[in-house]
């Protein structure tokens, strides 16, 4: 057993509009030799993701607001280095929610020992094979209800989510999918790599004009990663008994005042649309289901991904606000071990 100082991330000010550095501190903790039951984990990668903007607020949730001068948490994987509980022996691949920082120590009880897969990097179960992918899988299935033969639309399309909603959509038998994009390039990594059989890129115009061009004959599931306008633009195109995963909100989450609702609710009444929110946390039966399903699929190649990787714990700050802005494509990750 050794004493280790461990590189962490702190909110400090709870931010007003967009977050900036300031909002932020880099602190060096140091742990004292392992108790027993516990283990020390070296990070290999970390996990930001827009649902840790909410956190940063001082408001009631789904999931408890980051503690200001405390350590935030988040999604990781890594190995452990150090154990004193014979059920996660040195060596051991892990994934736990204690993120943000270069390595974590706690009780065993806060990790879970996942497989190493041959040939796939340890970074896919923070991303398609993990949380992202089963959150696409539980919007378009338990919430929204597709069935074969719906139009679909996707917001958010290019970010780690929405790539994989598109796939999985096409894998359950949509009739057409359709994206939203902030770029050129994402709009044309959507219909090249993702199975997207259209896609426009938001910044060109209106979302409604350009969502109504693309589905002439009506969208009947909406999963929704953005809010605002694109809900908006939705709502204007969504056929009698049409269903919307609400999933985020990113195009709003960064505004300081009280964000426009869409002026076309009435649709939700005079065409029988269902529109449900929902978490992960509410769905963790399911994961056996989406893992075996998104594992086969993902085993016959079938599923692409992309990943956005930042090095270093130092630069956690600057990939989650990158994120935020929509620099990513797919997966937006830190790596943290250089060896990962």
């Amino acid at each position: 057993m050794s004493h280790t100082t461990s590189t962490q991330v702190q909110l400090v000010t709870r931010p007003r509009g967009w977050p900036t550095h300031d909002d932020f501190r880099t602190v060096a903790v140091d742990y004292d030799d392992l108790a027993p039951g516990q283990v020390r984990v070296r990070n290999d990668f970390l996990s930001v993701d827009p649902y840790m903007r909410g956190r940063m607020n001082d408001a009631k949730s789904y999931i408890p607001p980051f503690v200001l001068g405390e350590t935030m948490t988040g999604g990781a994987i890594g190995h452990v280095v150090e154990s004193a509980d014979e059920a996660l022996p040195v060596g051991t691949l892990v994934q736990h929610d204690l993120g943000w920082r270069d390595i974590a120590q706690a009780d065993a009880a806060a990790f879970r020992a996942v497989p190493e897969l041959p040939g796939v990097p340890l970074s896919v179960r923070l991303g398609i094979l993990g949380m992202t992918g089963m959150t696409a899988y539980v919007g378009l299935t338990a919430i929204a209800g597709m069935t074969e033969g719906d139009t679909v639309f996707v917001s958010g399309a290019a970010g780690a989510v929405g790539t994989a909603a598109g796939q999985i959509a096409r894998l359950l038998g949509a009739k057409r999918v359709i994206g939203s994009a902030g770029s050129a390039e994402k709009v044309a990594l959507l219909t090249e790599k993702y199975g997207y059989d259209a896609a426009f890129n938001y910044k060109d115009g209106p979302v409604r004009k350009q969502l109504a061009a693309l589905a002439p004959e009506g969208v009947d599931v909406y999963f929704d990663n953005v809010g605002g306008e694109h809900l908006e633009a939705a709502l204007d195109v969504m056929n009698d008994g049409g269903r919307v995963a609400l999933c985020g909100v990113i195009s709003v989450m960064n505004t300081a005042g009280r964000p426009v609702g869409p002026n076309n609710m009435a649709n939700i009444i005079t065409r029988g649309l269902t529109l449900k929110g929902f978490t992960l946390g509410n769905y963790v039966h399911l994961a056996p289901e989406f893992s075996q399903r998104m594992t086969a699929w993902f085993g016959e190649g079938k599923i692409a991904y992309d990943e956005t990787i930042v090095d270093g714990i130092e630069h956690a700050v600057d990939a989650f606000l990158d994120m935020m802005r929509g620099a990513n494509t797919g997966k937006m990750l830190v790596r943290i071990a250089s060896d990962a």
